[in-house]
């Protein structure tokens, strides 16, 4: 691609479009995201909404000025809510020669004067002042390509290349499509409290429900000395590299040594596991609670282990008043290491560096526990585990991710 070509953006959403009366909330969200963004690389940007898209301009890329093409683009295929970024080359709308003329120039300039292949116009005309329908355009635009370029040939089923123009306020042409990530701008749908482990699922899991419109906060239970700084930091970058996506994390990494060996010495060996999550979510939803979230977020998927089984997932639900979401809840292993593969997550996630969800596993863990039995086991803990749990909440140390 001739990135030189471009300075400006058309982007196109999705789901957005759907949304009746409230649209421009989350087009006002996705249009606050992009600017935010913007403020992070150097040069001058406009963002502004017409029917349909958002257009971003790069004012320093006007009149051949440079500006940083790919760094705008790896920014934006990072902002949800965008489902396509298209770079286009605009201008004013005088008449139907003047748009031919301009194709034509373009496609020049895009595939050079021996271009050949199979193409499709496509024509969207928001403005319907415009003289010509969308098909009369398409056919007007195909006819001055093939005469320009007699190695193209149309294609209406199967094309090689795309040329789109749509007929707004300006004319705005374009041939190529990035894709974005899709999904709700975050912070259009509340706030969870993701349970981030140094694990592969965790961080998969903020990215998914942030994919919906969710900002999150974040809690990773930590267990010194069993485990070490790398194992803190570990989580640290993971949330880093996340936070691309899900914008700020407030990151809660709270001291759960005394109480995994509270339990450890106070419980049946086979219950580790689920006692010790159920006060992991009592934590969480305390910290929720605190920071205004609307629900507890995990990466478990049914199954999975076996502190995932169904039984095992309603044991530790009963201890929460809030909702807890399980983006990957039906997900294989296989389909979330891809997710965490295309996200970058992957190669920190299988870093050696045990956290304290792997350091007391049970050899024999129940799979299939009772409510009664495992509420009975933990009363084992009540003459030391209110004290804990305060001594737990005092631990926490606060990193701000993104901010």
């Amino acid at each position: 691609m001739n990135t030189s070509l471009f300075s400006t953006f058309l982007i196109k959403y999705a789901e957005i479009g759907i949304k009746g009366d409230n649209r421009y909330l989350f087009e006002d969200a996705l249009v606050a995201h992009i600017n935010a963004a913007m403020k992070t690389i150097p040069g001058r940007y406009l963002t502004r909404k017409t029917p349909g898209r958002i257009i971003l301009e790069c004012e320093d890329g006007r009149d051949g000025g440079k500006y940083d093409f790919d760094k705008v683009v790896e920014k934006l295929s990072h902002i949800f809510g965008i489902a396509h970024i298209c770079p286009v080359i605009v201008t004013e709308n005088e008449g139907e020669e003047f748009l031919r003329e301009r194709c034509v120039s373009y496609w020049k300039d895009m595939y050079g004067e021996d271009a050949s292949g199979t193409f499709k116009v496509f024509c969207r005309r928001s403005n319907k002042g415009y003289p010509l329908n969308s098909m009369e355009v398409a056919a007007d635009v195909g006819e001055a390509v093939i005469n320009a370029f007699p190695g193209m040939k149309v294609d209406v089923r199967t094309p090689e290349r795309s040329l789109h123009v749509e007929i707004r306020d300006k004319f705005y042409i374009y041939s190529e499509t990035i894709p974005g990530p899709g999904g709700m701008p975050v912070g259009t749908n509340g706030k969870g409290m993701l349970l981030l482990s140094g694990g592969i699922d965790s961080p998969v899991a903020g990215y998914m429900i942030s994919k919906r419109g969710v900002s999150i906060d974040a809690v990773y239970f930590n267990a010194p000395p069993y485990t070490s700084e790398r194992a803190k930091q570990k989580v640290i970058d993971l949330a880093k590299i996340i936070s691309a996506y899900t914008g700020p994390i407030r990151l809660h990494i709270i001291n759960f040594t005394d109480i995994q060996l509270a339990i450890y010495e106070k419980c049946p060996h086979d219950e580790l596991t689920i006692i010790m999550r159920r006060y992991m979510m009592r934590i969480a939803e305390h910290l929720a609670y605190e920071s205004g979230c609307h629900g507890l977020v995990t990466g478990e998927s049914v199954g999975q282990v076996a502190s995932q089984t169904f039984s095992s997932l309603v044991c530790t639900n009963e201890v929460c008043t809030l909702p807890v979401l399980r983006p990957l809840i039906a997900f294989d292993k296989q389909e979330i290491v891809e997710i965490s593969e295309k996200i970058g997550t992957y190669e920190t996630s299988i870093l050696p560096y045990e956290d304290c969800c792997t350091i007391f596993v049970a050899k024999h863990p129940v799979t299939n526990p009772s409510r009664n039995v495992i509420q009975k086991h933990e009363h084992n803990l009540d003459d030391v585990i209110d004290d804990l749990l305060a001594k737990a909440y005092e631990s926490d140390e606060i990193v701000e991710i993104g901010r």
